[in-house]
């Protein structure tokens, strides 16, 4: 029995198509996922969404679906996941004692609950696929054909090690940790090994779009509207779901137009783009240092991005400046949930070992961060720039390797994941992804403000008002810069190597 014949099985998936004419587009996608014969209407739809001339003549190994929010995708996706758990028989391919996976992956907790219910629902409420659940967890269920069907949440290291006969990645344009700047790529890796013992393995990755970049849109661009390469199929909402109502989509167009264009019409946003590459970043970091210790002599300065100990880490940078270069010293980061009074008092006794006697940071929670450290008798001043401003001005103390970070992934991976948006009127904001954080990076970027535009201490030098004379005037010359005539013997200097000049 194919995937669409289950469909139409009064004892088997029927019964929760209630609307069966609202999914004509997503029995047209199963078609061509499967390699199963088409009616004249589903190759329309087919050449339509996939910009292909030619429909497959069997089951794809990999496909990507690109489709507006409240299109179905989680619904189809946990549909899959059980018809490949159940009507497959993969024990030919397992050693003993080895079970098939079949792995459905979202962004977040919230997600997976949503599809862990449809899961649950179509297992529970079939009758002759009851009898297959051996053993049932919050979040997977093992059957009785050594199939485990599995939903967890987007992380390269935590789906290394299993046997693959499926993948299903959700909203995979999404997926932020801090772990890997570029989580979907990563996992990808991490998991297509899982999948070479199974020669039917499946993987599929759906999303609403975002920006131009990542996986999905390296699919996007690479397979859309050729044919023999991975299935990319596109669609808005109403094409997958003519259920939604066109006035919620037109008022969410009006509000905002480029996010409702991504969300609704599975257009990619044109408005976002990376905010500074890894190498850049990488280029920056001294190796295996992970932390300085205190210098005598050197001044020291802190930057502090407060939390209030639910949601957010509270986090802190500590640094000082060399010359020219600023100097990342230490960071800590204190992550939710935690006693905000506990954080300041460690962040205090920080500073202390470091000489630093005040702080800089945002006017987060009004008088609270200023009166916490004020009773550890740490000044708290609050910044002069938004998040956004401090951002802009590191971009420049990384392209020119003016900033020297710490050997910490999660830093790097936070300042990797800023994005560059332009909303309407052309204003500019930089801030972290969707589901992505930012707390390490905004306190490194905050240090690096202060300690970058600090001056150079000033020192006198005595000038002559004219060689050879005696009679001398005091100029104010900043250290570590020459004196007036210094630097024209330099540039006369320059002139003689270079007479073209």
């Amino acid at each position: 029995m194919n995937i669409l014949e289950a469909c139409d099985s009064p004892l088997l998936f029927a019964p929760w198509f209630k609307n069966r004419a609202s999914y004509a587009a997503w029995f047209a996608f199963l078609a061509a996922l499967f390699g199963l014969p088409m009616t004249d209407d589903q190759l329309e739809m087919y050449k339509h969404h996939t910009g292909r001339t030619t429909a497959p003549v069997e089951a794809g190994s990999e496909a990507w679906l690109v489709t507006g929010r409240r299109g179905g995708k989680s619904f189809v996706m946990a549909l899959v996941a059980v018809f490949l758990a159940c009507f497959f028989d993969y024990r030919q391919y397992l050693a003993p004692g080895e079970r098939a996976t079949v792995l459905v992956l979202a962004a977040d907790r919230r997600q997976a609950r949503v599809i862990i219910r449809y899961i649950k629902a179509m297992l529970t409420g079939i009758k002759s696929l009851a009898q297959l659940i051996e053993r049932e967890t919050a979040d997977a269920f093992d059957l009785t054909n050594s199939v485990t069907i599995e939903v967890g949440t987007a992380s390269f290291r935590s789906t290394r090690g299993y046997t693959y006969a499926a993948v299903l990645a959700d909203e995979i344009a999404f997926w932020r940790t801090d772990d890997a700047a570029e989580p979907d790529y990563a996992i990808l890796d991490a998991i297509r090994p899982g999948m070479a013992t199974i020669p039917n393995a499946m993987l599929i990755c759906a999303s609403s779009p975002y920006a131009r970049k990542g996986a999905l849109w390296d699919a996007y661009r690479r397979y859309w509207g050729k044919d023999g390469t991975p299935l990319v199929w596109k669609a808005t909402t109403r094409e997958m779901n003519p259920s939604v109502r066109q006035s919620v989509i037109d008022a969410a167009l009006e509000r905002d137009y480029s996010a409702a264009a991504a969300e609704w019409l599975a257009e990619w946003r044109a408005d976002i783009e990376a905010f500074v590459t890894r190498e850049v970043v990488e280029a920056c970091v001294s190796l295996d240092v992970t932390e300085r210790e205190r210098l005598n002599g050197i001044a020291y300065h802190a930057f502090v991005d407060p939390s209030g100990g639910s949601n957010d880490s509270m986090t802190l940078a500590i640094g000082h400046k060399d010359g020219r270069r600023g100097v990342l010293d230490a960071t800590r980061e204190r992550k939710p949930p935690f006693s905000p009074e506990g954080a300041v008092s460690d962040f205090a006794a920080l500073l202390k070992s470091y000489g630093v006697s005040s702080v800089t940071g945002d006017r987060y929670a009004g008088e609270w961060p200023r009166e916490q450290f004020r009773k550890h008798g740490i000044t708290y001043r609050i910044a002069e720039h938004s998040r956004s401003d401090l951002y802009r001005d590191l971009l420049p103390a990384l392209n020119s390797r003016t900033i020297d970070l710490l050997d910490d992934d999660k830093l790097v991976n936070q300042i990797v994941g800023l994005e560059r948006r332009v909303a309407r009127g052309g204003k500019e904001s930089i801030d972290h992804a969707p589901n992505g954080h930012d707390d390490i990076a905004n306190a490194v970027a905050g240090l690096a403000n202060m300690i970058l535009q600090q001056r150079p201490a000033p020192v006198a030098y005595s000038v002559p008002y004219g060689r050879g004379t005696s009679t001398s005037n005091q100029y104010s010359v900043p250290t570590g810069h020459r004196s007036p005539y210094d630097q024209i013997d330099s540039m006369l200097a320059e002139a003689a190597r270079s007479p073209q000049r």
